[in-house]
């Protein structure tokens, strides 16, 4: 997948109550060796907590930016 092409997820405009649904529903539809790059306006180590207890060996996690402002994080699931 070229750079240019990578799915993007900016959860900062959805209302927090959503936000993780939405966010596990783009990592269920990731197929092998895929990711996603997720815009926050937060730090998600909450949802990083939340990954590691669900999907614990089966997602990638890569800070791409970490705030104060915004964070990118690549998530991906494992080949």
């Amino acid at each position: 997948m070229a750079e240019a092409d990578i799915a993007v997820l900016d959860v900062r405009s959805m209302p927090p109550a959503v936000r993780h649904g939405n966010i596990f529903a783009r990592f269920e539809s990731l197929q092998s060796g895929e990711h996603f790059v997720l815009v926050n306006d937060h730090d998600p180590k909450p949802l990083y907590y939340q990954f590691a207890a669900e999907q614990a060996g089966r997602f990638s996690w890569t800070y791409l930016e970490e705030g104060p402002e915004v964070w990118r994080v690549r998530i991906g699931r494992s080949a």
